[in-house]
């Protein structure tokens, strides 16, 4: 399946339903006040920057987004695939995309904030095989069983 990834706005009705869909995904996983969600309009902000995966007939299929905070350190937020293409490679091509447009503004990490337990296994393998190490909070996250954190370190590379 051919898929194409671009950066879009998250306001638009098919990027919506995405939103409700790991919404939904992760509302049985951990307690609502240790789900970090940001709405489509929080998305929309200048400094958070969506990529949309969509397959051949248009169709949104997954979607990732990088939030700066700041000039050294980005965030993986509303990482999501449907299911229909897990398996095909699409989150790592959004992680690509994500981790690529952090490189190109020069910030020193990209770290993220994800769940723990069953429904969160192949995230957690996604983002340790790209490259990313488990960390301890950071920003106001609370450090808690239902929050699992990791990091990917940039900076080298820039003065490599």
């Amino acid at each position: 399946m051919a898929i194409s990834i671009a950066i879009e706005t998250p306001l638009q009705d098919d990027v919506r339903g995405l939103v409700e869909r790991l919404n939904a995904h992760l509302l049985p996983l951990s307690p609502v006040e240790f789900q970090f969600k940001m709405t489509v309009e929080q998305m929309a902000d200048s400094d958070t920057t969506l990529f949309v995966a969509r397959d051949e007939s248009g169709t949104a299929v997954g979607m990732g987004a990088l939030k700066a905070h700041g000039p050294e350190l980005g965030e993986v937020k509303r990482m999501y695939t449907v299911p229909q293409v897990r398996g095909q490679r699409v989150g790592r091509q959004l992680l690509e995309r994500i981790v690529g447009l952090a490189r190109e503004r020069g910030l020193a990490a990209v770290m993220l904030e994800t769940g723990t337990g069953e429904g969160m296994a192949e995230a957690h393998r996604l983002y340790t095989r790209y490259g990313f190490v488990p960390r301890g909070p950071f920003l106001d996250y609370p450090d808690s069983e239902w929050s699992a954190f990791f990091e990917m370190q940039l900076i080298a590379e820039r003065v490599a």
